[in-house]
């Protein structure tokens, strides 16, 4: 045998191992891992007591009114829009984004009647990808008083609630704290 034919040889061997390996047996793999661990696939889905699903637990949703916890702003389409996810991409001394900025803060001051020096960056900055569905526990905090007036609730109890949804460091070290707001807003309809 040749040289070359033993080269084509090996390196069609080689093609076979390899899709078996990566074309056959990686995916199955990947899918299986999919389906035995909960929580991983089939898009996240947050559900009502009853069953059904209402949106997904890694994407943000509007949420308007003063009877709800409102998320943090979105820069994405008309707002929570998937399919055309993504920041603005300006500067934070950009005249656009300081405006945006600025209207932004008045109205959480008008809405919750918060001191503008003590509203967290996340209630007046949209995130990079437009679809963050999480809020850190202080701007969940903030809103607290302005939901439980509206819906009729005690204030004390609206805030064991947000208590109860704050979603601590991923392995205790990493990222920060945070409360999913479908999730929230799904416990405080279930309140009353």
């Amino acid at each position: 045998m040749t040289s070359t034919l033993r080269q084509a040889w090996v390196a069609a061997r080689f093609l076979v191992v390899m899709t078996a390996l990566l074309g056959v047996a990686y995916p199955v793999a990947v899918w299986g891992v999919g389906r035995v661990v909960p929580g991983t696939a089939d898009g996240s889905f947050v559900t009502t007591t009853s069953g059904s699903a209402v949106g997904s637990a890694l994407i943000g949703q509007a949420f308007d009114g003063p009877t709800w916890f409102h998320p943090r702003p979105s820069a994405a389409g008309d707002g929570y829009d998937a399919s055309s996810s993504g920041g603005s991409n300006l500067a934070m001394d950009n005249p656009e984004q300081v405006k945006a900025v600025r209207e932004r803060t008045a109205a959480v001051v008008a809405a919750d009647g918060a001191d503008p020096s003590a509203i967290p960056p996340d209630a007046v900055t949209a995130s990079g990808s437009g679809l963050d569905p999480d809020i850190s526990p202080a701007y969940a905090y903030l809103q607290v008083a302005r939901v439980a007036t509206a819906r009729g609730l005690d204030p004390d109890a609206v805030r064991r609630l947000v208590d109860d949804h704050v979603v601590g460091r991923m392995l205790g070290f990493l990222g920060e704290p945070r409360v999913n707001v479908l999730e929230l807003n799904l416990a405080l309809e279930q309140m009353g």
